[in-house]
């Protein structure tokens, strides 16, 4: 065969008949297929990032053993071990080879061995038994169970297989104690469902006898929650699943036993809030090995603070196998939960959700203000309780202990006026009153007329608040397009089109502020990017190194008993553990001095995220001119590049897969104060120090140099194209705009020929144009 074919001639004739030969595709349990690993991030305007795929992925009894990476035969064969080792790191699978389809290449991924190998390549058995010397019934049992895929609607991700296999591998072990750490939007409840769905289906229980399906317990701090997954489990028969409720319970004068998976929350299973004189439901209404399995949603938030809440229940139902689900790999507050659970078995981290393209990326706006302390001073007026004449109150004490009404219109106004205002918004605010005060301010100056516009979803605006938040989850609906809240949205509430997070309050650790971050990253068609709004310096948490680093180990502590048995009071049933106000201080009510709200001033900087980190546009800037200096040696080859559309488009797709999509170097230009300028002027700027010219300074030149030679109509029609590019920037250069241009201008490209000659006349006179724009 010659050493001219194609990568696909060389996977058709040499690689897939060695396979087939192997028994891949042809032995029962035995798939061989092409695997998308990941998207590639999100960029503006609906672009993406560089994807991975693995040329084959070798499967066998639902377990990913094998990663081949195929080149052309005229490639070496170890052309693709790069590739293959990456594809198997993050697929997790054993073997990596690489291949032309003439020489094979190896690699053992947990030994480290590697090497060519000799052809005939391992069966399915034969891998297997290499990557599981030990016999296991279990493990093979779970692998026979398929994924409930809703009729091929549903495919899982890379890192949720992964996450699956890591659980059903842990319990196939016989483990007890399980935890997955996966960042928020990345779809624990859907890699709950399937591990329940596969032990549900091969019968699994703690009697590791599969006589009988198992009692498996998924266990929430919030009914939303609990309801979500109740949902999300709807593929399994309805008389198999049962949601707890004390109403029910009080109805029917029992607990229920007659289901397989049951749903509810922490405060239900500690008393059924009935009358005082009927009967109190607790978990040990059930016997403690009455659960097969529990599923613990948001584990860390039981925390050392309340650990009583859900760790006694725990410790009751000691004999089930216990998974804990959480977002925050940070174990200073939490490390009882991880002393608890141990290590997880997996961990997904935001800053990988974000590089795949399975998250959406973020900005921050940093807000600064003349009004981020206050001191009082003459000609304001206490309207309400009594000013500490000495103090300089700072933001922890704003609408706790001080309220001045006009600083909260004021911020009100700065991010009104800065957001697309019919975008989905969240606004956190202090307490439960801030928040009602804020919903009002929103409200009185809004530009949709509607009175539905902003709410208020907090603790006490129960079942009315939930109708609030449901709408606004609903992604047909665009009313309620503003919530505000305290403490209640901060986790768990999953809306995919919020576009922008306002924080009017003080954030308490690096947990919380991850978990307030994860109500944006949820990705939506046509969402490139999310904003935060930080009134609060929140952004200073981006600096710490747990932001995407990996946790260090929990300190070898656990409460003491006393603490652990302490039980507090509960919480609201529809309010997660942490967020009970503690009663409020005496509020001091101030008014500003007349004209004083007019003179608050705030100054803005954006930060971005780039390379797995937040950046500004500082840091942005000499990153970008890092990046140019190895790519651009001089002006004139920019000048080259620039002019000519093929080049120009292939040196973006440059820039973009390095991170610096068309919406940041559009940031970019207003740095530099040139907001009507080229992303030429900034790339010029940043590079060569080149002072930036606006786009109708460059096509004044192009008017006044480029169009001699040219009869009248040509002439026409390049003032037409150079005036779309004046209005609309450097896209509407691109040469997929000519044909564009013809047909709205002429009708058609068989009209335009006759006018304007040969389409090859045309595509010059078009092109040549662009080389006066950047001389």
């Amino acid at each position: 065969m010659n050493m001219i074919e194609t990568e696909a001639d060389t996977r058709a004739n040499r690689i897939d008949p060695v396979l087939r030969d192997a028994g891949w595709g042809v032995a029962d349990g035995a798939q061989v297929h092409r695997e998308l690993i990941c998207p590639g991030r999100i960029l503006a305007g609906g672009q993406r990032g560089t994807g991975l795929s693995a040329d084959y992925v070798l499967s066998y009894r639902g377990r990913k053993l094998a990663v081949i990476e195929a080149k052309k035969a005229g490639l070496g064969h170890t052309t693709g071990v790069g590739q293959a080792k990456d594809y198997a790191d993050r697929l997790k699978a054993r073997f990596a080879y690489a291949t032309n389809g003439i020489g094979w290449y190896g690699i053992d991924m947990h030994t480290g061995a590697e090497g060519d190998i000799a052809l005939p390549f391992p069966t399915p058995e034969q891998l297997w038994l290499r990557c599981f010397p030990d016999g296991n019934d279990w493990r093979e049992r779970f692998g026979t169970v398929p994924f409930e895929t809703g009729g091929g609607r549903w495919q899982p991700r890379y890192y949720q297989h992964n996450a699956i296999t890591a659980v059903l591998e842990a319990i196939a072990k016989d483990r007890n104690r399980v935890l997955l750490t996966l960042a928020t939007g990345t779809g624990k409840t859907s890699i709950a469902f399937q591990i329940v769905w596969k032990l549900f289906h091969s019968k699994w229980n703690l009697s590791r006898d599969p006589v009988r399906r198992p009692r498996i317990l998924f266990l929430a701090d919030r009914n939303i929650l609990a309801d979500q997954a109740f949902n999300a489990f709807s593929a399994f028969p309805s008389d198999a699943l049962c949601r707890i409720r004390p109403e029910e319970i009080r109805k029917r004068g029992g607990i229920p036993r007659n289901a397989s998976v049951f749903f509810t929350i922490f405060q239900t299973f500690m008393t059924g809030g009935g009358a005082p004189d009927e009967p109190q439901f607790t978990f040990e209404g059930y016997e403690p090995d009455f659960f097969d399995f529990i599923v613990i949603d948001e584990c860390h938030r039981g925390g050392a603070r309340d650990e009583s809440t859900w760790r006694g229940i725990l410790e009751y139902f000691k004999p089930a196998v216990q998974l804990g689900l959480t977002a925050t790999p940070k174990r200073d507050v939490n490390a009882d939960t991880y002393a608890y659970f141990g290590e997880p078995v997996y961990t997904y981290a935001l800053k990988e959700g974000i590089g795949d393209g399975f998250l959406t990326p973020f900005k921050v706006r940093q807000m600064a203000s003349t009004l981020d302390e206050y001191t009082f001073t003459d000609g304001d007026v206490v309207l309400a309780g009594e000013i500490d004449r000495d103090r300089t109150y700072t933001e922890a004490d704003f609408n706790t202990r001080l309220i001045i009404d006009q600083r909260e219109q004021s911020r009100v106004q700065e991010f009104m006026d800065q957001i697309d205002q019919r975008q989905k918004t969240l606004v956190f605010c202090a307490t439960q009153d801030h928040a009602a005060r804020v919903r009002d301010f929103i409200n009185q100056i809004k530009d949709n007329p509607d009175p539905h516009y902003c709410k208020r979803v907090t603790a006490d605006d129960g079942e009315l608040g939930e109708r609030h938040l449901r709408e606004f989850q609903d992604n047909e609906k665009t009313l309620p397009t503003i919530l505000t809240t305290s403490q209640k949205l901060s986790t768990g509430v999953d809306a995919l089109n919020i576009r922008n997070i306002v924080l009017l309050r003080p954030i308490r650790s690096m947990i919380e502020f991850k978990q307030i971050i994860g109500r944006g990253t949820r990705t939506f068609d046509g969402k490139d990017y999310f904003t935060i709004y930080d009134f609060v310096k929140a952004y200073e948490h981006f600096n710490d190194p747990e932001w995407d680093g990996e946790p260090l180990p929990p300190e070898d502590t656990r409460p003491s008993r006393k603490d652990r048995d302490h039980d507090g009071p509960f919480d609201p049933p529809d309010g997660p553990p942490h967020v009970d106000e503690p009663p409020p201080p005496e509020r001091v009510v101030v008014k500003l001095a007349d004209g004083k709200e007019r003179s608050i001033r705030y100054v803005s900087a954006t930060t971005y995220w780039h390379d797995g980190r937040q950046i500004s546009a500082q840091e942005f800037m000499e990153q970008l001119f890092g990046d140019l200096d190895a790519l651009l040696t001089h002006e004139d080859e920019l000048r080259a590049i620039w002019s000519d559309p093929d080049r120009r488009e292939a040196f973006i797709q440059q820039l973009t897969d390095r991170g610096y999509d068309s919406e940041r170097l559009d940031d970019m230009r207003r740095l530099i104060d040139a907001p009507n300028s080229d992303i030429f002027d900034v790339l010029a700027y940043v590079r060569f120090t080149l002072a930036p010219l606006a786009r109708s300074q460059r096509v004044r030149c192009a008017l006044s140099n480029g169009l001699g030679g040219y009869e009248r109509e040509m002439k026409s029609f390049l003032e037409y194209v150079l005036g779309n590019y004046e209005r609309n920037g450097i896209g509407e250069l691109a040469s997929n705009k000519v044909a564009d241009f013809l047909r709205i201008r002429y009708g058609g490209v068989n009209d335009a020929k006759r006018v304007l000659g040969s389409v090859e006349v045309i595509r010059r006179a078009f092109v040549d144009i662009q080389g006066h724009l950047f001389r």
